[in-house]
């Protein structure tokens, strides 16, 4: 049998409402806290294609992964790709299904993807609009139906992607620094 420790306890109540007292590592680049992360402000979303758009929430240049959430208003395949490290998704909108499994992602659902899996994300015509957000680690490899690599993105196309999207739209291309650590 083990015992666990129990969880410290401040001396006094006073204790418990006094925030740290000490500086936060000097290398530690700052939070980001994105209040509307679904934004009103349309020239935030990122086109990838017709009626498929991404916003970029976390773009971890120094990490290699990036945080976004995909929007989707049409039904069809969107793309055919392998990731060489994990991916995470949450449903915020609709539902989404791969090609090659039989389960949909429904609003609400979270989704872990494998590393070395190679999917066909569809939409299908029942869903309005789907939003999703990924945690994108390494990148995204496009491929044909037998693998063969088409294309890629990783958090550096997306990024070039963001400031030439917002270069055009007002925004400015340095609009897209506040979501790099």
């Amino acid at each position: 049998m083990t015992e666990t420790s129990p969880m410290p306890v401040a001396a006094t109540d006073a204790e418990r409402w006094t925030p740290y007292r000490h500086p936060q590592p000097k290398d530690s680049p700052p939070e980001l806290i994105v209040p509307n992360v679904i934004p009103t402000d349309e020239r935030v979303w990122v086109p990838v294609d017709d009626n498929v758009w991404f916003r970029p929430l976390c773009l971890s240049v120094t990490r290699g992964y990036w945080m976004n959430l995909l929007r989707v208003r049409r039904s069809g395949v969107l793309s055919r790709h392998r990731h060489p490290q994990p991916v995470h998704g949450y449903v915020l909108k609709g539902q989404w299904r791969y090609l090659e499994h039989d389960w949909v992602a429904t609003e609400g659902a979270y989704v872990y993807e494998a590393p070395g899996e190679t999917h066909t994300l569809v939409v299908d015509p029942e869903t309005e609009e789907m939003i999703t957000m990924f945690q994108v680690n390494g990148a995204m490899i496009y491929v044909d139906p037998d693998g063969k690599c088409l294309g890629y993105d990783d958090v550096f196309t997306r990024l070039d992607k963001c400031r030439a999207h917002y270069a055009t739209n007002g925004l400015g291309a340095d609009y897209a620094d506040q979501f790099l650590r």
